[in-house]
């Protein structure tokens, strides 16, 4: 053994002796817990480093905190799940937390939300469950829980982020009444529980009965399988009573729409207008110039990461933050043409 291994190993006492600080003030800043001022994180900070302290995971998972949490997303084909992450990686980089994620779709969720709770962690932060209030109530009461994407205004023991989706699916409908067009359909998505679902239908055909399209009102409903989105895409452009404008679930559902529209030789926007949702990092291609919807992955993030940690931190209240889309206009919804009017 070296001289060097041999030495003790710095522990959280040795920093609090260092900085002249408490025992407790060494832990708020390795926690990074609420209500540090700046000039005692820099102190502590400036003892750690110089001492060369690493806080020990194991030992913190006996007490009780391994400031491990885990992320379940239900895909990673869709771009705008890489933004939700990009934002709670953002969140934690001034923690001492890491992020573990997996993949889960319903059928399997239940069981995997059990494994990140039997591997200790802290939390969980789920993007985009099915699964019903009741079963996300019962997990929130074994660990601190914060779900991405589900309308749970009244629920209590977990937290909420999420787009305002009816006013998505109004900003949408709007925007193309606007542009001229008449003939919009909502292309959907075909899955169990979707709260998301439900507002952002209710806000398409709010805003179609409110520009008297009641009975243009249309909504097709598919899985997020590449084959089934081609084939609904081609069922519907090749109807008799093709519309003239399709609000898609997401962009890359958008994207694919776009793609056999081309291939059936309609050209996108004069003979069919196309909106996606996510506004992803795709929409600004060229090819593509897809106007969508921006809820912000990043930011919905960014608050579940924050009100992840304060919910470990101890807070019992349960909070639901609402993040205000926004339509950001491109090529692919321009003015229609006389024809659509």
């Amino acid at each position: 053994m070296t001289k060097q291994q041999k030495q003790k190993r710095i522990t959280i006492l040795d920093v609090a002796r260092d900085a002249d600080v408490s025992f407790a003030a060494v832990s708020k800043v390795v926690r990074n817990a609420y209500g540090v001022s700046d000039a005692l994180r820099t102190k502590v900070n400036a003892s750690i480093e110089k001492l060369g302290y690493t806080p020990n995971t194991a030992a913190r998972a006996m007490r009780g905190r391994t400031f491990v949490i885990g992320v379940i997303f239900p895909d990673m084909r869709n771009p705008f799940f890489a933004d939700i992450l990009a934002g709670i990686s953002a969140a934690l980089e001034r923690t001492s937390y890491q992020s573990v994620q997996g993949i889960a779709r319903h059928s399997t969720e239940a069981s995997l939300i059990q494994s990140m709770i039997d591997m200790q962690m802290d939390g969980l932060i789920l993007v985009g469950s099915t699964a019903s209030a009741d079963f996300l109530s019962t997990i929130g009461q074994k660990k601190p829980l914060v779900a991405i994407g589900h309308h749970l205004p009244d629920i209590k023991g977990f937290d909420t982020v999420n787009n305002d989706d009816e006013i998505s699916g109004r900003l949408v409908v709007g925007h193309l009444v606007a542009q001229g067009y008449r003939k919009i359909l909502m292309l959907s998505l075909d899955t169990e529980n979707g709260t998301v679902i439900e507002r952002r239908e209710a806000g398409y055909r709010a805003e179609m009965e409110n520009a008297g399209l009641h009975d243009e009102i249309r909504v097709v409903r598919v899985s997020q399988s590449l084959r089934e989105i081609q084939v609904a895409a081609k069922a519907i452009l090749g109807s008799p009573d093709r519309p003239d404008a399709i609000f898609c679930w997401t962009d890359f559902v958008a994207l694919e729409v776009i793609s056999v529209a081309q291939n059936a030789g309609l050209a996108i926007p004069s003979d069919l207008a196309i909106v996606g949702h996510d506004n992803t990092i795709y929409c600004d291609f060229r090819q593509n110039s897809l106007t969508s919807i921006d809820q912000s992955g990043e930011q919905l993030g960014l608050q579940a990461a924050r009100l992840l940690i304060e919910r470990i931190e101890g807070r019992q209240k349960t909070e639901h933050f609402t993040v205000h889309p926004r339509l950001v206009g491109r090529r692919s919804s321009a003015v229609a043409s006389k024809s659509h009017e």
